[in-house]
């Protein structure tokens, strides 16, 4: 039987996992592949000037067909993968993530509505895309919430970092960075994160990788200092030094309840309603196909 392909998702659950010997403890015969964010960056993050939009994120990644047996992204690209049949949701867990959309300490942007009219940087299709949407229009008028599409979060960050965009919507260890560079939160737009499971993967694979993943998430809510020195191995090598685990969280947690029928069609019905997929109105959910 092939090994199960775990892509990590810049969190620490599966780390503590493996250090625990969780995944073989279940009898899960597995190997890790590299992140999708590790694989990418804004070809123009080192040319001074405005930066290139890149029109591609997590759901066009996972429409190519992603190589491994398991992977995370926000819900919401998550839901519609599924959807168009790029592999299946899982449906006993997901995390939640720490988000938000940050300005340089001397920024005059002091609240959502100062947003106005300003570029806010965010990945395509992603959960930086979606979270922005759905926090600001609760201050702005649609037409008045300018997104640029620049990347990944660590393109973000560094963009903000040389000031190059006004703003910028990070989650998780990269907010930390940010925060500890003195970079001001405007507002918060925290949100989920789903599974997506290869159509060829075993199911057994599957719900031993949860239970390994759960019994993580148990430790690390009882002793998170011992495991937080993760999150900086999980940083790109230029950013390892701006982050203090001592006065940070954890970054992601994952939730061990259900996504479900009502989470999944609320969520593609809100898509929908933003238009935020071409063509999206012919796609039509249906939770039995779509979630595992």
């Amino acid at each position: 039987m092939a090994r199960f392909v775990i892509q990590p998702h810049t969190r620490i659950q599966e780390w503590v996992a493996l250090e625990k010997g969780y995944f073989a403890d279940e009898g899960l015969d597995y190997e890790l592949e590299e992140s999708f964010a590790a694989k990418f960056k804004n070809p123009t993050l080192d040319v001074p000037g405005t930066p290139a939009e890149i029109k591609a994120g997590a759901f066009e990644h996972m429409s190519t067909h992603r190589s491994c047996d398991i992977s995370s992204a926000c819900h919401w690209a998550v839901n519609m993968a599924a959807t168009t049949e790029q592999g299946r949701m899982w449906s006993h867990a997901y995390s939640m993530t720490p988000s938000a959309i940050w300005v340089p300490p001397e920024s005059p942007i002091r609240t959502p509505d100062d947003l106005r009219g300003h570029d806010v940087a965010v990945g395509f299709h992603s959960g930086s895309h979606f979270s922005a949407v759905q926090s600001l229009e609760a201050f702005l008028p649609a037409d008045d919430i300018k997104l640029t599409f620049v990347g990944l979060p660590f393109d973000r960050v560094q963009l903000l970092l040389d000031r190059r965009v006004p703003a910028a919507n990070v989650f998780g260890t990269a907010g930390y960075v940010l925060e500890q560079q003195g970079f001001r939160k405007v507002v918060d737009t925290s949100f989920m994160i789903g599974f997506l499971v290869r159509p060829t993967a075993a199911d057994e694979d599957v719900r031993k990788y949860f239970r390994g993943l759960r019994r993580a998430q148990c430790e690390i809510d009882i002793e998170p200092e011992r495991y937080k020195h993760y999150l900086v191995d999980e940083l790109p090598e230029r950013y390892k030094g701006m982050l203090d685990t001592r006065v940070c969280g954890i970054g992601e947690r994952i939730v061990f309840e259900p996504y479900t029928r009502e989470m999944y069609e609320r969520t593609h019905r809100w898509m929908l309603a933003h238009r935020l997929f071409e063509s999206g109105e012919a796609v039509q959910p249906d939770y039995e196909s779509a979630v595992l």
